[in-house]
């Protein structure tokens, strides 16, 4: 673990206070950083995704939605 000194402004503070917990603040950034920033938090995060039926049905409708959109564009 590595400790690391951010600034943030302090309403921002003050809501991650009083919504997450005084306790809770690092690890709720870091959570909220991993799939960002590492392969293995991607990749999670690209599986939990495609587990969520409903969400990946939704998202296939929309791109095969977006071909009609481009079919009908002027060349």
């Amino acid at each position: 673990m590595k400790k690391l000194t951010i600034s943030i402004d302090a309403d921002v503070y003050d809501g991650l206070r009083s919504r997450i917990g005084p306790r809770r603040i690092s690890r709720f950034l870091n959570d909220l950083a991993r799939p960002h920033v590492t392969v293995q938090g991607l990749e999670r995060a690209y599986a939990d995704m495609a587990g969520e039926e409903a969400r990946e049905a939704e998202a296939l409708a929309w791109s095969e939605g977006l071909i009609g959109d481009v079919a009908d564009e002027p060349r």
